[in-house]
């Protein structure tokens, strides 16, 4: 069979025509297909089935197994009737049936919701920047499309103050009425997952729309909406599968409230009619940011209490209190002795917090909720380290899903993890009721407890998912990878490397060490580049996999656009191998 060729213009009459060689298998594999194969040079049921428990360590593959990949390789013409042939076997180990991630959901589902991290968004309604992007139902349909499990709507009067409708308040946004917003929620839920949705409300509503929202809620999801049973936890994602859950807090924003001095006050929402719209713009967040050196030094949680002074309806409709933080950043104690509630804090808040209550933080999340949310300043929606909140037990780490950015790309990676359910069960150490002085702090000095080892082989697929001169005009891409670790501050390791010049299908077999002090929670992403002698490099795609998921063995390891999309054919083959470092 002929090998594919691309052609590129050079200069103005002469085009140079580059034929693509075909994939071999390295060296290494040529020489474990020869260890596994019988001595007529094929590679039986038998011998395959030994290959994937002592080679992969896939310790419970039986038989059927080792069939279904000679079932899923029959129509090749490499293949032979008794067995694989060497070609046969490289296009298993770098094909859709020997990926590095188990498929299924696996994790114990059977926790409080408390135990768990939620595939969280932003902002969900947004198009694009914070400050003046329209407002759709597109990105809610996306995200769920993708596996995210907490939806965000922020909740506002229209015009005429007789409708509800959803956008970023005192921005220049365009609004989208709730009712849509409901509907592909309801459409959408379940596509990706079968596991809860959760729709945080940012309410900014009077009585009487608190109540119309009720109805909203109701009628649209019915039997799926879950209704409360007031206790000391949320039910487990197996007991809420196809449920939808409401987080907010209970009716009060256009009510008077008290501040910590018992003086009365407007509540925030009211005061912000008063405010011109061009001093409005984006206050909402910025407030947020500019109280936060007095938040660190004072402290008072308002709990929502004037429940009976609002619509019956909404309240009961309320999952997951939410409670807000105002002044300071103190009371965890307390805040761990009364009902399961949400409290969302913003990324600066939560990094001014750890440095002195890191361990009362986890363990209020051992029971409630935590939500982090970008600072006001990310208008242009960038994301933060989420590894900060996870590591202190935060279950709904919010992240802005209209960009991309290394950040992103490793919350996508992190939720491709239990089979991609948008929910990843949080590590023992967060979860332990152990004494206050035994709490996992990740601010203390850490000793590493594995060294993942990753050797890249080769790369495949390029030349069939982007034209002939998506990286240069006259000649074959130069491509090298940067491989790093994400995680708790001393896991942040980074490698690059060589670049292998002038071909589609370039071969590394380069190996990279990473002593990790939490695997758990540390997360292994691979950037692929065209390098350009302009310095401007050309993304060639990526993917983020969190460690604590990989298989061992070598693998196929497919790679994302910078959405967080497959490419149908791109892909690294990868070695990865485990060594624990204590006993």
């Amino acid at each position: 069979m002929a090998r594919p060729t691309h052609a590129v213009k050079f200069c103005f009459f002469f085009k140079r025509i580059f034929r693509i060689r075909a994939a071999e298998p390295p060296k290494e594999v040529r020489e474990i297909f020869d260890k596994y194969s019988s001595e007529t040079g094929t590679m039986t049921i038998d011998d395959l089935h030994k290959f994937m428990i002592d080679f992969q360590g896939e310790t419970d593959a039986t038989k059927e197994h080792a069939q279904e990949v000679f079932n899923r390789l029959k129509h090749l013409n490499i293949f032979h009737r008794k067995g694989f042939h060497l070609h046969a076997f490289f296009r298993y180990l770098i094909g859709d049936h020997n990926t590095a991630l188990r498929s299924q959901v696996h994790h114990n589902m059977d926790s409080p919701l408390a135990h768990y991290f939620l595939f969280t968004g932003h902002n969900s309604y947004l198009t694009g920047n914070q400050l003046s992007s329209d407002s759709s139902v597109d990105p809610i349909i996306k995200a769920l499309k993708k596996g995210v499990r907490v939806i965000e709507l922020d909740l506002w009067p229209n015009n005429e103050k007789n409708d509800i409708k959803v956008c970023h308040g005192g921005t220049l946004t365009a609004p989208v009425d709730l009712i849509k917003c409901l509907r592909v929620i309801k459409d959408n839920a379940f596509i990706a997952s079968e596991y809860p949705v959760v729709i945080t409300f940012e309410d900014h509503l009077t009585a009487d729309l608190q109540a119309e929202v009720a109805k909203m809620v109701t009628n649209t999801f019915g039997k799926m909406l879950y209704y409360p049973k007031y206790g000391d936890h949320i039910p487990s994602p197996n007991e809420l599968k196809k449920k939808i859950l409401i987080s907010t807090k209970p009716p009060k924003e256009y009510l008077e409230t008290q501040d910590g001095k018992g003086n009365l006050q407007k509540s925030r929402s009211a005061s912000m009619k008063e405010v011109p719209q061009i001093e409005k713009t984006y206050s909402k967040s910025l407030s947020d940011d500019a109280n936060d050196k007095d938040q660190a030094e004072q402290v008072e949680f308002i709990e929502e209490e004037d429940e009976d002074k609002a619509a019956l309806q909404y309240r009961n409709l309320i999952a997951i209190h939410a409670t807000k933080l105002k002044g300071g950043l103190g009371s965890w104690q307390g805040l761990t002795q009364s009902k399961v509630k949400r409290l969302s804090m913003s990324e600066q808040q939560l990094e001014s917090a750890i440095k002195t209550h890191g361990k009362d933080i986890i363990k209020f999340t051992q029971k409630n909720i935590l939500r982090i949310y970008p600072k006001g300043t990310r208008i242009f929606s960038s994301n933060y380290n989420p590894f900060v909140g996870w590591a202190h037990g935060a279950q709904m780490v919010a992240f802005n899903m209209q960009g991309t950015g290394k950040h992103l790309w490793t919350m996508q990676g992190m939720f491709r993890a239990n089979g991609g359910c948008g929910y990843v069960k949080k590590p023992a150490f967060l979860l332990a009721p152990n004494p206050e002085d035994d709490l996992f702090n990740p601010s203390e000095p850490l000793e590493p407890q594995k060294t993942l080892k990753v050797k890249i082989y080769q790369g495949v697929g390029w030349h069939l998912d982007f034209p002939p001169t998506a990286f240069d005009r006259y000649s074959p891409p130069d491509f090298f990878i940067k491989v790093s670790t994400a995680g708790v501050r001393p896991d942040e390791l980074k490698y690059k490397t060589r670049t292998v010049t002038d071909d589609w299908v370039p071969s590394w077999n380069e190996e990279f060490e990473f002593p990790l002090t939490v695997p758990d929670l540390a997360v292994l992403r691979i950037q692929v580049y065209d390098y350009d002698t302009s310095g401007k490099n050309d993304f060639a795609g990526q993917t983020c996999l969190p460690v604590a998921e990989l298989k061992s063995g070598i693998r196929a390891v497919p790679l994302y656009n910078k959405e967080g999309t497959p490419y149908k054919h791109t892909r690294l083959l990868v070695q990865f191998n485990f060594e624990n470092l204590v006993s």
